[in-house]
């Protein structure tokens, strides 16, 4: 199913329905934009008919400037049965050509009254929103000290229950169970909730609880970048857990790669208190300061003065 159609940006920019009405229920593929200036001098070699089609100041003057059989040819050639949308800025009379070409090829004709910058702006940051990547993952995303926490793992290791304590400890819950992760960049991935569990958390045993009406309007947010991911897994005496902190690991999700920590549960371990730690830490990594770095630095100095006394 398409997720935007030309209808989503008649509604969402106020855009006026000249002609082509059969056709605002066309998908929109791409959040790429089109002005159409060489096409409106006679070069289709390469048009790019998926794409919504702007016709400002520029093209609108530069086609009054042609014979009447260019104008029809023209118009003929930029109506395709791929062409979701053709947008006239600047609230400028749209051209008679154009009218009758879009209702033959059934082609939607918009009319704005924003400066063309504007109007392509606005459209492609919509458009890359709407059309972005996105997947959803089991698990729960919180906002810990401004560090966006995606906490997974296995069903029923805890982790609604150490979202609970975080909030309790002054951090805000975005999603509880499902996380909606939508790639708005090559390197940022925004987290929110589903419209049906929002603000909701589910505590086994006590049932399903309003985060919100609990703890206010502050300890919620409707949506968050993510960029560390913590692994609660139950603690396996058989396993080697890094003790030290050197070993990056790393998670893909879409086609980014988020920092990742395994943090292991058993009785005792106050979860809430070490991922809040973990969220501090990443932060300080991230401005030059690795406590595991500098401490491993130290002892290796602290061996290499102790060989050197030796000799």
């Amino acid at each position: 199913m398409a997720k935007v159609r030309t209808q989503d940006l008649i509604d969402k920019f106020q855009l006026e329905l000249v002609s082509g009405e059969e056709g605002v229920g066309r998908p929109i593929s791409t959040s790429d934009l089109s002005r159409p200036g060489l096409e409106m001098a006679g070069y289709f070699a390469y048009y790019p008919k998926e794409r919504v089609q702007i016709l400002g100041k520029t093209e609108i003057s530069f086609f009054h400037k042609l014979e009447q059989s260019e104008r029809v040819n023209r118009m003929n050639r930029l109506c395709t049965d791929a062409t979701p949308a053709i947008i006239v800025t600047r609230d400028m009379e749209v051209p008679d050509e154009l009218i009758e070409a879009s209702e033959n090829a059934a082609v939607p004709v918009l009319k704005s009254d924003q400066k063309t910058t504007r109007l392509s702006s606005r459209l492609t940051n919509f458009l890359e929103s709407k059309l972005a990547p996105s997947t959803a993952i089991h698990g729960v995303l919180v906002d810990i000290y401004g560090v966006g926490v995606l906490i997974i793992g296995k069903s029923g290791v805890g982790k609604s229950e150490t979202a609970l304590e975080l909030v309790k400890r002054g951090h805000r819950l975005v999603s509880d169970d499902c996380v909606e992760i939508t790639q708005e960049d090559q390197d940022t991935l925004i987290g929110s909730s589903p419209p049906l569990i929002e603000h909701l958390l589910e505590i086994r045993g006590l049932g399903i609880i309003n985060v919100m009406t609990l703890f206010g309007a502050g300890a919620v947010r409707n949506h968050k970048r993510i960029t560390l991911v913590i692994n609660l897994e139950l603690w396996d005496q058989s396993k080697q857990y890094d003790r030290l902190g050197l070993d990056e690991e790393k998670m893909k999700i879409l086609d980014t790669e988020l920092t990742k920590l395994t943090v292991p549960v058993r009785p005792g371990r106050n979860l809430a208190v070490i991922i809040e730690v973990a969220a501090m830490n990443f932060r300080l990594k991230r401005m030059g300061l690795n406590a595991a770095e500098q401490f491993t630095s130290k002892l290796a100095h602290a061996i290499d003065d102790g060989e050197n006394d030796d000799i």
